[in-house]
C-alpha cells in the first residue's frame, strides 16, 4: 500500500514537472517570438526613418537646384530672390571676416533668455492662478482679451518704457510668449483627472499636495508642447524687437538688407533664423522625449 502511494506521488511529481517544464518551454518561446516582432518592429522603424531622412535631404537639394537654375536663367528676378549661390557666397564671406557670429551670437542669446523666461514666467502665473479659484475668475477675461491684442504694436511702448536696448527687446519677446504659456497651461491644469484630485483630498493632502503630486506631472506634455511653439514665438518677438531698436543681430541684418536693396543678406539671414530655430526646436523634442519617457 505505501509503495503504491509512493509511486503514485512520485507520478504526480513527474507529471507536475513536465508540465512546469512545458509551461517554461512556452513562455521562453512566447518571449523569443515578442523578441523577434519587436526587433523586426524597429528594423521596420530604422529602415522608415532613413527613408525619411533621405527623401528630405533629396527634396531640399531639389529646391535649391531649381532655385539656382532659375536664377541664373533669369526665370526670376536675381535682385528680389538672389540663388544659393549668392547666399552661400554671402555667408562665407561674412564667416570670413567673423562679422556674422557677433550677430548670431546676440539674437540667440535674446531669443532664448525671451523663450526661457517666457516659458517659465508663463507656467508660474499659471500655477498661481490655479491656485486661486477667485484670482482665475477674475483674470480670465483679461488673459482673453490680452490673448487677442496685437502684441507686436506694443513694442514702442516697451522702446519708450524700457529703452531702445536689450530689456525692450526681451518684453517685446515676452509680451509674446507669456500670454500664450499662461493660457494652454493653465487650460491643461484644469482638465487634469478630478479623480486623482479626489485621492490626493481623501488622504488629507493639501491643494498645493494635489498641484504638486497630480497636476503638474499630468501637464508635463502640454508644457514640453507650449515649449515647441514658444521657440518660434521667441524669434518672432526678438526679430520683431531688433527691427524697432537694434544695431546688431540678425534682424539687424534683415532691416539693413531692405534699406541697402541686398536681398541677399536679407534671405540669407532668414537662413540662418531657420537653422537656429531648427536646432533649439531639436533640443525641446530631446528634451520631450526625456521628461515623457520619465512620465512613462
Amino acid at each position: 500500500m505505501d509503495k503504491r502511494v509512493i509511486e503514485e506521488e512520485r507520478r504526480k511529481h513527474e507529471s507536475g514537472s513536465a508540465e512546469l517544464a512545458r509551461a517554461a518551454a512556452e513562455k521562453n518561446a512566447g518571449n523569443r517570438l515578442a523578441e523577434s516582432v519587436f526587433a523586426d518592429f524597429r528594423r521596420k522603424e530604422r529602415r522608415m526613418s532613413v527613408y525619411v531622412r533621405i527623401t528630405q535631404i533629396v527634396l531640399l537639394v531639389l529646391f535649391l537646384g531649381v532655385w539656382e537654375v532659375a536664377g541664373r536663367m533669369k526665370w526670376i528676378d536675381g535682385l528680389l530672390f538672389s540663388s544659393p549661390s549668392r547666399i552661400f557666397q554671402l555667408l562665407y564671406t561674412k564667416v570670413a571676416d567673423g562679422s556674422l557670429f557677433l550677430h548670431i551670437w546676440v539674437t540667440v542669446l535674446e531669443t532664448i533668455a525671451g523663450f526661457l523666461l517666457g516659458t517659465l514666467l508663463g507656467t508660474a502665473i499659471a500655477a498661481f492662478i490655479w491656485l486661486s479659484p477667485f484670482l482665475s475668475r477674475v483674470l480670465d477675461p483679461y488673459l482673453v482679451v490680452a490673448n487677442s491684442l496685437p502684441k507686436v504694436a506694443l513694442g514702442p511702448l516697451f522702446i519708450v518704457a524700457l529703452g531702445p536696448g536689450l530689456l525692450s527687446i526681451i518684453a517685446t519677446t515676452l509680451s509674446i510668449t507669456v500670454i500664450i504659456t499662461i493660457l494652454n497651461v493653465y487650460t491643461s491644469f484644469r482638465e487634469v483627472d478630478p479623480n486623482q484630485q479626489k485621492v490626493i483630498r481623501i488622504f488629507g493632502g493639501s491643494r498645493r499636495a494635489i498641484f504638486t503630486k497630480a497636476i503638474l506631472p499630468a501637464s508635463y506634455p502640454t508644457i514640453v508642447s507650449t515649449l515647441k511653439v514658444n521657440v518660434g514665438l521667441a524669434w518672432v518677438g526678438v526679430i520683431v524687437g531688433e527691427f524697432l531698436v537694434s544695431k546688431e543681430g540678425l534682424g539687424y541684418l534683415i532691416i539693413y538688407g531692405f534699406q541697402v536693396f541686398n536681398f541677399t543678406l536679407v534671405i540669407g539671414s532668414v537662413f540662418i533664423i531657420a537653422i537656429a530655430a531648427t536646432l533649439m526646436y531639436q533640443g525641446v523634442a530631446y528634451l520631450e522625449g526625456k521628461l515623457i519617457g520619465k512620465r512613462d
